[in-house]
């Protein structure tokens, strides 16, 4: 079976929870914790991860541009079919090692963040906790290392 891999496009973050995030181009992932500096670090969804195949496909659908980390993500990437992926997939990214523990969010909860009236994550984001920590930057190879 042909290994696929893919690249990270962006590695955002921001300090206040229900901003758009800012493309720091790199990060340092911290096990059982997430993005170092990322608000969303330390809560049970550590990281959250968008494809870029998805965010160009809604925003042509859309006519909406929109630069990395405005729908509040950590990780853009891009070459990985991760709303595909079941949950306990475990993607690896240089020495990190992140796991996929949710697909979206609880519809029942409620969402604050928007992009010019658009979410994502609710509904086409990933969710994942960080089972080994580690520096990743743009361009980083991620390749999916163990499916469920």
């Amino acid at each position: 079976m042909k290994e696929i891999t893919g690249r990270v496009v962006s590695v955002c973050r921001s300090n206040e929870k229900g901003q758009t995030k800012k493309d720091e181009g790199e990060g340092v992932l911290k096990k059982s914790y997430g993005l170092v500096g990322d608000a969303h670090a330390g809560t049970e969804k550590e990281i959250s991860l968008l494809s870029q195949e998805v965010v160009d496909e809604y925003c042509q659908e859309h006519n909406l541009f929109a630069f990395p980390g405005s729908f509040a993500e950590n990780l853009r990437v891009k070459g990985i079919p991760l709303f595909d992926l079941p949950l306990g997939t475990i993607l690896k990214i240089g020495k990190a090692q992140i796991q996929i523990i949710a697909k979206g969010k609880d519809p029942s909860l409620h969402h604050a963040y928007s992009y010019q009236g658009h979410s994502l994550l609710p509904t086409l984001g990933i969710f994942a906790r960080v089972l080994e920590g580690g520096k990743i930057r743009k361009g980083d190879k991620i390749r999916i290392d163990k499916e469920s």
